[in-house]
């Protein structure tokens, strides 16, 4: 029967503490307002023992919160609670005072603070408080103040360099959009705690001015009180409310000094994604040498004449354990580290030489001597832990981003890119190969940073010297220490995997066209069956095949248009394959469909596209020099004339470059793939689009004018491109 009566009683508990749970709003709005009337009303004196318990309690509930948070813009509502503890201890104050003066008695917390631990002496206590209140107010306010106040500075200023970083590995396909809002909002977040911390520190230094003058005036008006209202004698009324003063006065102090030291913790300390006590162990202990030395020095003061031996002796032994402790962990993670790395997969097994295996003589296993993989990053063995996920190395899950967002920007889907180590290449270098050819190469130093001055900042950095392998910025490999200081001078720094998945981000764009094969053609189509059948059933097998499909397909992602939009390039193909077979007049006018959609990834301004553009004069003359043969088309112009194009092309993309804007010419239809392949071996990174590709509503802002050569045109032999 018991039982059975207990059961409700307990889903009755269980209920009503799943009720507070979900209204914790209300704790904080009663905390508040309970504070308010502890300003106005009078507290008994067994409530307010209660009230001054809970200050202390919840000081040292902040402090441990602080020790074991790990980034200190965690605790992004310290600020807030660091005002509402202040009002908190200031109301409590507000109480106990007109307690002492009207009762002569404030309760057994204050009243043990003025007699047991100060043991009566109201001179003692006096100077134990004001040096509380020194400690409090000059040291560890003022030092975490002007802490904060330069933290928040050093944020904001870096703030840019920050998100210009997010972007850039967005940009690569590093991140997603989600991670990258995710890190804008820390971003922004830190910003505001810090600028939020400079305002709090001085909520602290008021109080300990409150603190000063309220002990003085409860000295003072209780002295007064005692004499003239209650006929106290002097020393009697100075003993009574001194004491009970002076013990007001430490049972605030002491909850505002572990807060105050609790707000110079969080303000000091680095964001490094432990909690500060493991922290600082880790970063003692990284020098075993020093405690060694340190404990030397400890003996050394054992034999000084007139020094007690024993408690120097004791701690110099503890810290020799210590050491030599530090020094067996030293050299087991130096073993653990030289020991050899464990290889990728789809590595080849090596042997005690450090050469290959050879492989089996099955069937199966040579045939796989003969397949080629469509991609392969192969990384140096100083890089291979940025691929092993038991060192924390992200890089596989980087690389399938890229694919990713590659697929979902381009239309194109990636093969399975191969990661393995290589001998053949140096220890801290990395290539890229497209079927066993290598596309492209670079250098990265794991351990470091690449600070890029993209704002031109006149401060220099210390570190390497290098050059960005994507954009040919120049740039410098910086340590940790140097992070903070080049991104508050506007330098947009990265960590060494976000280079390489950047480097490997514009490497696929450039070959996306040397990767797309029939098969790969016919994956694309057999999902756009789904919801085009109509389109597919009258375009294969009777107007086209899927070799001239492929074809289109591979002139537009070589100059970098996405094919995602794949049902509209089939529609244009099926509308002009009755009038040509081409590839190449197909591409151009599936390019006139397409202008709308891929036009604003060259716009310098929405509606705007900055571009180059020719006199009509030599363009005319480009048209009538244009050669098409039934596979190829390609331009015949005079050396004088090619020359002349070259150098003025070269000269205004790099005007370009410098001043921010992607080198692109406008010219007609007619002539515009002619030029393209005429000039793309010299120019790789000049865009040319025709006018017809632009919407109405697109603007051209002419960046400059080339004209023909001033010299008359000779009759030499004709240079000639396809």
């Amino acid at each position: 029967m018991s039982t059975a009566a207990a059961l409700p009683a307990a889903s009755t508990s269980r209920f009503q503490l799943s009720t507070l749970l979900k209204n914790r709003d209300l704790f904080f709005t009663f905390a508040l307002f309970g504070t308010v009337v502890l300003l106005v009303l009078p507290v008994p004196a067994m409530l307010l023992d209660v009230l001054l318990a809970l200050s202390i309690g919840m000081s040292l509930l902040i402090l441990l919160v602080i020790i074991y948070v790990d980034d200190p813009s965690e605790f992004s509502g310290f600020p807030t609670l660091l005002l509402a503890v202040t009002l908190y201890r200031l109301a409590l104050n507000v109480a106990s005072t007109r307690l002492i003066l009207l009762d002569g008695h404030a309760g057994e917390v204050i009243q043990s603070f003025g007699s047991f631990v100060v043991r009566g002496n109201y001179l003692v206590g006096a100077v134990i408080f004001f040096i509380l209140v020194v400690i409090n107010f000059m040291v560890i306010t003022k030092g975490a103040g002007r802490i904060a106040e330069v933290a928040a500075r050093f944020t904001l200023d870096a703030m840019p360099g920050k998100q210009m970083a997010i972007d850039a590995e967005l940009n690569a396909g590093a991140i997603d959009e989600p991670t990258a809002r995710a890190r804008r909002r820390k971003v922004q977040g830190e910003a505001d705690f810090y600028g939020a911390m400079d305002g709090a520190s001085k909520f602290v230094r008021g109080d300990a001015i409150a603190g000063i003058l309220i002990t003085f005036i409860n000295v003072v008006g209780g002295f007064a009180i005692g004499m003239m209202q209650k006929g106290l004698p002097v020393t009697e009324a100075l003993q009574k409310y001194t004491l009970l003063s002076i013990g007001d006065g430490l049972v605030s102090q002491v909850p505002a000094l572990i807060v105050s030291v609790a707000a110079g913790l969080l303000v000091t300390r680095a964001s490094d994604n432990t909690n500060l006590g493991t922290s600082l162990v880790r970063q003692l202990g990284m020098q075993p040498r020093a405690v060694g030395i340190a404990c030397s020095m400890m003996f050394v003061f054992a034999i000084v004449p007139g020094l007690p031996a024993a408690p120097f002796m004791l701690l110099g032994g503890i810290g020799v354990g210590i050491s030599y402790l530090m020094r067996k962990h030293a050299k087991a993670l130096a073993a653990k580290a030289a020991a050899p790395a464990k290889p990728l997969p789809g590595a080849p097994a090596v042997g005690k030489d450090g050469k290959p295996q050879p492989i089996a003589g099955s069937t199966q296993d040579l045939q796989q001597l003969i397949d080629t993989e469509t991609f392969t990053i192969e990384l140096g063995y100083g890089l291979v832990r940025l691929a092993d996920r038991a060192s924390n190395g992200d890089l596989l899950d980087r690389i399938t981003g890229v694919r990713k967002t590659f697929a979902r920007d381009m239309g194109l889907i990636v093969p399975p890119i191969a990661v393995r180590d290589s001998v053949e290449i140096d220890a801290s270098d990395y290539r890229f190969l497209l079927r066993t050819k290598q596309v492209a190469r670079g250098q990265l130093m794991g351990t470091r940073w690449l600070a890029m001055n993209v704002a031109g900042s006149p401060v220099k950095v210390k570190g390497v010297p290098t050059v960005e392998p994507v954009f040919g910025i120049d740039a410098v490999w910086i340590d940790a220490p140097e992070k903070t200081v080049a991104e508050m001078n506007g330098y947009s720094v990265v960590d060494a995997p976000s280079v390489l998945i950047t480097h490997l981000s514009e490497t696929l764009k450039q070959h996306a066209w040397l990767m797309l094969t029939r098969q790969d053609v016919q994956t694309l189509i057999d999902h756009i069956k789904s919801t085009h059948s109509a389109l597919i059933t009258e375009l294969l097998p009777d107007m086209v095949n899927i070799g001239i499909i492929q074809r289109v397909l591979q002139n537009l992602l070589k100059e970098g248009i996405p094919i995602k939009n794949l049902a509209v390039i089939l529609e244009c193909i099926a509308d002009f394959a009755p009038m040509t077979k081409n590839p190449d007049d197909l591409s151009e006018q599936v390019r006139k469909r397409l202008g709308t959609y891929f036009i604003s990834q060259f716009e310098s301004s929405p509606g705007i596209v900055k571009a180059i553009t020719l006199d009509p004069r030599l363009e005319q003359l480009l048209v009538s020099r244009v050669q098409k043969s039934q596979f190829e088309i390609g331009l015949s112009l005079d050396p004088t004339i090619a020359h002349h194009l070259l150098n003025e092309l070269n000269r205004r993309c790099s005007e370009m470059i410098e001043g921010g804007f992607t080198p692109i010419i406008m010219i007609t239809a007619e002539a515009r793939l002619a030029f393209k392949r005429f000039f793309e071996t010299s120019l790789p990174k000049l865009a040319v689009l025709s006018y017809h590709e632009l919407p109405p509503q697109t603007e051209i802002q002419n960046f400059a004018i080339i004209t023909p050569p001033q010299a008359p045109v000779n009759h030499a032999p004709q240079m000639q491109a396809a």
